[in-house]
């Protein structure tokens, strides 16, 4: 061994300034693993790179998936619901059609009905008018027929009224055909007249015209009457028909209004479940291929990470080889090696390197690195060990910053991923709560319009009501007032008509005493009395039927807007009820929905306080800490690689002593 030292010595001599041999192969040693650390380094940046971009590309591709799933969900729901709507709305309108067809064959059977009813009428008013009008023209003939003539001669000589108007028809002082009809209603009155009191005298018929006449006016009286009820009948029917019609009518226009309006809405249904379903099958087909595409992403990610931890493996183990092979060296040279690695200026250059980083990054860690450094190269400068001490120093910080540094990157990774999953979830439940609550405004104020307009219909209807009220009071007062003058005119004209008929039978008799102007007087007054109080009656029950009319009218006018109004406020409080229930269970969820939100941003505000630093940012800290780790690699490259160029000058130094 020590010839060999000798030897060494003398060669070491020998070369002076020159690189020995071992100094020249632990360089390369050192260059080979500086360059292998430095492959290292830009493969680490790649990768880094590369898994930076598979994350960005994986979390973009998860929140289309997201969406597009959560479109999904949205849009089957929608179809679900439109389809549901469709059937309700197909049932309403097979309803609106079988009550439709009932209520337009109602109506027309009733204005069959009502046909018939106003021909029936219309053929019995003309009979009627015509034999009021033929029982007129009969008395003015009569009446003039009585003041002289052939004709009064002979009417002195008839023997019964039929045989006075067949004299009458044979001095043509009348038509025949109404002369006809004539005798034919006075014989069928005497029928009556006989069959109730027997066959009348034969002083009964010495006054022929006068008996014709009260005959003729007892006929255009009932004749009268007969008309009028059955005018009054006709204007009750067609009252009653217009009742019936109008309602009629108006089911038949607010069933039709409805039928449309849900045939409308029918096909707008149609339109967005059709809308839906092409979106759907779209929305499909992206998501598909979404999950595809990350699917093949992650495999690839995966791929290249596994690469990548096969490189850093291999490397790993050349650098330990290396490290291996240059420790056997540094071993078998002996001393000279351990003389080697107290030589000061290479821990020196090292230390001074350390600590001009440690100024340049403004480090604190890196300042009490070279702090120590110098002191181990103080305290172990005569000591074989002090290279791999401050070796140690360096090693232990590089390990230290690799392992703060995965533990950044680790906590970096979970913030980007818990802050990106938060973020989509504020963004659904904030876009959620806002679709509940323009639903639930847009429905409030629709709930609350038709509340308002519902009030406004009730109004009415308590105003209609009153009105109603008050007329048929006006109504029953008017119809009582009238029928007791009625009854008291009735029965004065019935007194004026029997005194009459007595003067006129007395005075008519031949062998009573004329009393003159007087007893013509009288009876001028008591037919002028007759014909004011007839004519009373005939203008009060008018005035009657007017009122009736016109009251029933109304009452029908006011039953038709009731019923529209009624069947308006039923709708509304319908929908009104349907929205309120609505609006409860919007209600219900958007407080679920907000609450998931609260808890959503109350979790990200904590994400915030923990992932996002305040003076230094990750991105800032991890620019700063591969600095430091690269300044030391640099730092232990020329620790490990300028000692032994300068091999030489520490064996001379061995010499001199």
């Amino acid at each position: 061994m020590k010839v060999v030292s000798a030897a060494l010595l003398a060669s070491a001599v020998a070369t002076d300034e020159s690189a020995s041999p071992i100094g020249k192969v632990i360089a390369m040693i050192g260059d080979l693993q500086g360059k292998v650390m430095h492959e290292g380094e830009v493969a680490q940046k790649e990768y880094d790179e590369y898994a930076s971009l598979c994350e960005d590309q994986s979390r973009d591709l998860q929140n289309d998936i997201k969406t597009s799933t959560a479109d999904v969900n949205e849009l089957s729901a929608t179809i679900e619901e439109e389809t549901a709507h469709i059937a309700e709305l197909g049932t309403k309108i097979e309803e609106l059609a079988a009550g439709l067809s009932q209520d337009e064959k109602e109506l027309k059977e009733a204005t069959a009905v009502r046909e018939k009813e106003v021909a029936d009428f219309t053929a019995e008013e003309k009979e009627l008018v015509e034999t009021i009008d033929m029982i007129g023209k009969a008395i003015k003939v009569i009446e003039k027929a009585t003041k002289g003539g052939a004709a009064m001669v002979q009417l002195k000589g008839a023997t019964s009224i039929a045989e006075s108007l067949s004299i009458l028809v044979s001095a043509s002082a009348i038509d025949s055909a109404d002369a006809t009809r004539l005798t034919a209603l006075v014989q069928n009155k005497e029928q009556v007249d006989d069959d109730d009191f027997g066959a009348p005298a034969a002083a009964a018929y010495e006054s022929k015209s006068g008996g014709i006449i009260d005959t003729l006016d007892d006929l255009r009286e009932k004749a009268d009457a007969q008309l009028a009820e059955a005018r009054k009948k006709e204007v009750a029917a067609q009252q009653a028909y217009d009742m019936v019609a109008q309602g009629l009518n108006d089911s038949i226009k607010f069933a039709t209004k409805d039928a449309a309006e849900a045939k409308k809405n029918l096909a707008a249904c149609e339109e967005h479940k059709s809308v839906a379903a092409g979106d759907l099958g779209v929305t499909k087909k992206d998501l598909a291929e979404d999950t595809a595409t990350l699917a093949k992403l992650h495999h690839n990610c995966k791929s290249a990470a596994d690469d990548f931890a096969s490189s850093v493996k291999s490397r790993g183990e050349e650098l330990a080889a290396l490290a291996k092979a240059k420790a056997i060296i540094i071993e078998a040279t002996g001393g000279a090696a351990s003389l080697l690695q107290v030589d000061a200026p290479a821990h020196s250059k090292a230390i001074r390197f350390v600590r001009d980083l440690a100024k340049r990054d403004n480090s604190p860690a890196l300042a009490q690195l070279a702090s120590r450094m110098q002191s181990s190269l103080r305290l172990f400068s005569h000591s074989g060990d002090v290279f791999e001490k401050v070796k140690g120093l360096i090693t232990d910080m590089i390990s230290k910053l690799e392992a703060e540094a995965a533990k950044d990157a680790d906590r970096k990774a979970f913030c980007d991923e818990a802050m990106a999953e938060t973020l989509a979830k504020k963004e659904d439940g904030e876009a959620a709560v806002g679709k509940l609550t323009t639903a639930l405004d847009q429905d409030t104020a629709r709930a609350t319009k038709l509340k308002e307009q519902v009030a406004t219909l009730q109004a009415a209807l308590a105003e209609l009501a009153t009105t109603q009220a008050a007329m048929d009071k006006l109504r029953a007062e008017q119809k009582a007032t009238f029928e007791a003058n009625e009854a008291e005119t009735s029965k004065g004209l019935e007194g004026i008509k029997l005194a009459l008929q007595t003067l006129r039978d007395y005075y008519a008799k031949g062998d009573k005493q004329s009393s003159g102007d007087a007893a013509g007087g009288i009876v001028a007054m008591l037919e002028v009395c007759e014909t004011d109080f007839t004519k009373s009656l005939a203008d009060m029950r008018t005035v009657e039927q007017t009122a009736a009319a016109e009251y029933e009218q109304e009452t029908d006018a006011n039953k038709m807007t009731k019923l529209a109004k009624s069947k308006d406020v039923e709708y509304k409080n319908k929908e009104a009820t349907q929205l309120d229930k609505r609006i409860s269970e919007a209600t219900n969820d958007r407080a679920g929905v907000q609450a998931e939100l609260d808890a959503v941003l109350e979790y990200l505000e904590g994400l915030k306080n923990q992932c996002i630093a305040k003076a230094e940012t990750y991105e800032e800290k991890k620019r700063r800490r591969e600095a430091e780790i690269a300044g030391l690699k640099e730092a232990l490259k020329i620790l490990e690689s300028e000692a032994f160029i300068q091999q030489p000058r520490a064996l001379r130094g061995v010499r001199r002593h």
